[in-house]
C-alpha cells in the first residue's frame, strides 16, 4: 500500500514512516518528491483542519491514492494564541532554514519583555486522510510547554530549540527523535489517525 505524505519537508517523511509502523501499518510512505508535478497547496484557511483538509484533498485528487496532511504551529499564551495558522510564514516568506530561524527570531524578540510564568505556549497539530474515494478523518493533537529565552539542541526544526513541555527540563529540539515522537502534537495525531488507517486498511 502506499500512502502520500503532502508535504515538501524531508523531515517530515521519515517520521511519518516510523509512526505508522509503531502502529501496524505496512505502508510506503512518499512524500511530495516522488510527485514532481504536484501542486503547490496555499494554505488559505483560518484554522489547521482547514489548512490540512485542502492539501489532503488536492494530492489525493492528483495522485490517485489516499493522502495524509497535517498543518500544525505554535501558539503562545500572551501572543493571544498567535503565531497559529502562521507559524511557518510568521516573519514574512523568506525560506529554508532561513524562515525557520527568521519566524524563531521574531517569537523570541515579541516574548523579550514578559516573564517566565507567562510564557506558556502549545504545539497544536490537525492530520488528516483523505482517500480516492472521498473518506476522510480528522486527527488532532496538543502538546502544551513554554516558550524559553534561548535556543537549545539541534533536533527537530521550526520552534523546537525554544520550546519545552510540561514535564521536560528540554526542548524539543535537545529530544532523541524516537522521544519527542512519543509525546508530540505530531505525533499524537498521527498516531490518532494510523489507527483509524490501520482499521481501513
Amino acid at each position: 500500500m502506499k500512502i502520500v505524505l503532502a508535504t515538501r519537508n524531508a523531515k517530515k517523511v521519515p517520521e511519518m514512516r516510523a509512526i505508522l509502523a509503531e502502529a501496524g501499518v505496512t505502508a510506503e510512505v512518499l512524500g511530495l518528491d516522488a510527485f514532481p508535478d504536484a501542486p503547490d497547496v496555499p494554505e488559505t484557511e483560518p484554522t489547521f483542519i482547514g489548512n490540512a483538509l485542502l492539501k489532503a484533498r488536492a494530492i489525493a485528487a492528483h495522485t490517485n491514492l489516499p493522502a495524509v496532511a497535517d498543518d500544525s504551529g505554535l501558539s503562545v499564551d500572551e501572543l493571544r494564541g498567535m503565531p497559529g495558522v502562521l507559524s511557518a510564514r510568521w516573519a514574512g516568506r523568506s525560506g529554508g532554514q532561513d524562515q525557520d530561524r527568521a519566524n524563531l527570531d521574531l517569537v523570541l524578540d515579541q516574548l523579550a519583555d514578559t516573564p517566565a510564568e507567562r510564557r506558556g505556549a502549545q504545539f497544536v497539530c490537525a492530520a488528516v486522510l483523505v482517500m480516492p474515494d472521498g473518506t476522510e478523518v480528522v486527527a488532532e493533537g496538543v502538546l502544551r510547554g513554554r516558550v524559553i529565552t534561548e535556543r537549545r539542541g539541534e533536533n527537530g526544526f521550526g520552534y523546537d530549540p525554544v520550546f519545552v513541555p510540561e514535564g521536560e527540563s528540554r526542548t524539543t529540539a535537545e529530544l532523541p527523535p524516537e522521544e519527542k515522537n512519543a509525546i508530540s502534537h505530531r505525533g499524537i495525531a498521527f498516531r490518532k489517525l494510523a489507527g483509524d488507517l490501520a482499521e481501513m486498511i
